[in-house]
């Protein structure tokens, strides 16, 4: 059912600097999986996570695999077959929110390639970025897509993606003109993808995905309610191999 995947358990904090202070932190959970050994939960569970192509990069139809691959190619890079490891939230009570999901794509020799960081705003929209990693699990790349109606294009965002083991431990830092007005972190402990940890994060944080998803709406209406500056929204292109 769950052969090799993974909980974990988090805690996800967001820290806005300026030009308003605001910080708020909430607890999740995470599933890390191989997007070729999905898990399939038993009927009765089944409602707590589902995984599906359409709720990530592109065709709906397809596989996650063959569009994380259609999309490497559109990037210059030929994929080998080697494994690709997803970290993301699970299809919870047929509703999904993923803000951020993480493609650890790998050659056949174990090297890893690089990291697509997959992010979804609250319009609907998504857009992708190929990172090339240290050893470290760090890279830089500019900003390149709306997400707060509170902050526009400029900058770059600093993030440090290691790959997950016994810890998780995910970080993105926007940086702009020599400060960091933007902070956000994932932490947690890894728990294996069995039916008693499945249900200890299902009653945990009952509706996950939904839950992350009205957090992030009511401190959007908090900074509204603050006077903080709104931003409007460009038109987004759609990235070959994504929409």
């Amino acid at each position: 059912m769950t052969t090799g995947a993974a909980i974990y358990r988090t805690s996800i904090s967001h820290v806005r600097r300026t030009p308003l202070k605001n910080a708020f932190t909430y607890r999740s959970y995470s599933w890390f999986v191989d997007v070729d050994k999905l898990p399939r939960l038993p009927l009765l569970l089944r409602p707590l996570a589902v995984f599906r192509a359409g709720d990530h990069l592109g065709d709906p139809d397809g596989t996650i695999r063959s569009n994380v691959e259609r999309y490497l190619r559109s990037q210059g890079i030929g994929p080998d077959g080697g494994p690709i490891h997803m970290l993301a939230s699970a299809r919870v009570f047929g509703y999904v929110f993923n803000p951020l999901s993480l493609f650890w794509c790998y050659r056949s020799t174990g090297e890893l390639e690089c990291v697509v960081a997959e992010v979804h705003n609250t319009y609907g929209e998504r857009h992708c970025y190929l990172l090339r990693t240290d050893p470290a699990g760090r890279a830089a790349v500019p900003k390149a897509f709306y997400v707060s109606p509170f902050n526009n294009l400029d900058g770059q965002y600093r993030m440090k993606l290691p790959a997950p083991g016994e810890r998780l431990g995910v970080s993105i830092v926007l940086d702009r003109e020599g400060h960091s007005p933007f902070v956000a972190s994932m932490d947690g402990a890894r728990r294996p993808a069995t039916v008693r940890n499945i249900l200890a994060a299902a009653l945990a944080v009952p509706a996950a995905p939904l839950l992350v998803s009205a957090l992030i709406r009511v401190q959007g209406i908090k900074l509204w309610a603050r006077r903080l500056p709104v931003v409007a929204r460009p038109h987004h292109p759609s990235q070959e191999a994504v929409q």
